[in-house]
């Protein structure tokens, strides 16, 4: 340990140099990544034609192996979806090496900085960020999506009234609406454009963007594209039960926003009282982090976690 000390410069400058490095291989994976056929048509909900058994290896993307080992787990699957749904343009495997990169970056610096006890809860944490991250995301999109769908049925319920088809339809969306509407119907009509069935595009759509009400404006299209019937009405109806919603979630919103704040502001407290504590008298709170009680600030950490969970669960409502 004494050693490391000694060379923590070095040390230091070789770990900011993997970080980067790492950063731009990253980089470079986003925006250079391959995919074979049918990796885009699967993206799309079609099925991969039989000329793509015998593509050649160039065609392959980058990670495949690690790619087919996440597809395979639970957890390979959750975090799939929740890219999908977050529309960050990353294959789950490149999401994950760069999490250990955090990781081992940050374990390394704790490592240096202040033991084996220090590292390990910072490495942990650094490799929950960016689920975090990837969460917010993934809510603030399906939000604004949401949002949207209001629009959404007026426009689609206007265009078929003027005698414009499903698919006309929802180009008309992909024209007048904004992101994140305009670009996930366009993905639709792409999917369409391919050969996928309607019913199959929409319900794509569907479970990528996570939302129930588009589950059930997509729901009401799907049996009406197969029975037949006043699609336009049906959509009428639909659009006035999410605007309803929208206005009972806001109304829960505000009538639960002190209770949300309480809650965070009494979580973050003992983080903040201990921040400065620690600046005034350095010496004195490093203490808990010593090795004979360095249980006692994990304990209360958790605790913290646990109460701003429970308490969030109690003021969520679902509508």
């Amino acid at each position: 340990m004494e050693m490391l000390m000694q060379s923590g410069p070095w040390l230091f400058a070789s770990l900011v140099g993997l970080a980067v490095l790492l950063f731009f291989v990253a980089l470079w994976s986003v925006l250079g990544k391959a995919s074979s056929v049918g990796d885009r048509l699967a993206e799309y909900g079609g099925e991969a034609p039989l000329q793509v058994a015998a593509e050649p290896e160039v065609s392959k993307p980058r990670l495949a192996g690690a790619n087919r080992f996440l597809a395979g787990r639970a957890m390979g699957k959750r975090l799939t979806a929740s890219l999908a749904r977050a529309d960050v343009p990353m294959t789950t495997a490149e999401f994950a090496a760069i999490m250990l990169g955090i990781m081992a970056v940050v374990f390394l610096l704790g490592l240096l900085r202040g033991g084996i006890l220090v590292a390990l809860p910072m490495a942990a944490i650094a490799g929950i960020l960016p689920t975090f991250y990837l969460r917010r995301r993934e809510n603030k999109r399906r939000k604004a999506f949401t949002q949207q769908i209001p629009d959404v049925l007026t426009l689609m319920v206007g265009a078929l009234r003027a005698g414009y088809g499903l698919t006309q339809s929802m180009d008309v969306l992909t024209t007048q609406m904004t992101p994140p509407a305009s670009s996930e119907f366009s993905r639709a009509l792409r999917a369409i454009s391919l050969g996928v069935p309607v019913q199959r595009a929409l319900s794509t759509m569907a479970e990528r963007v996570g939302s129930d009400d588009l589950k059930m404006m997509v729901t009401a299209i799907n049996v009406q594209y197969e029975t037949g019937g006043n699609l336009a009405q049906t959509l009428e109806t639909i659009g006035e039960t999410v605007q309803e919603r929208i206005r009972i979630k806001r109304e829960i919103q505000v009538l639960t926003s002190q209770q949300t704040l309480t809650g965070t502001v009494l979580s973050l407290l003992p983080a903040v009282v201990g921040g400065l504590i620690f600046l005034v008298n350095p010496k004195y709170m490093s203490q808990l982090f010593t090795p004979q009680w360095i249980w006692l600030p994990a304990a209360a950490l958790g605790l913290q976690l646990i109460g701003l969970v429970v308490l969030r669960r109690i003021v969520k409502i679902e509508v």
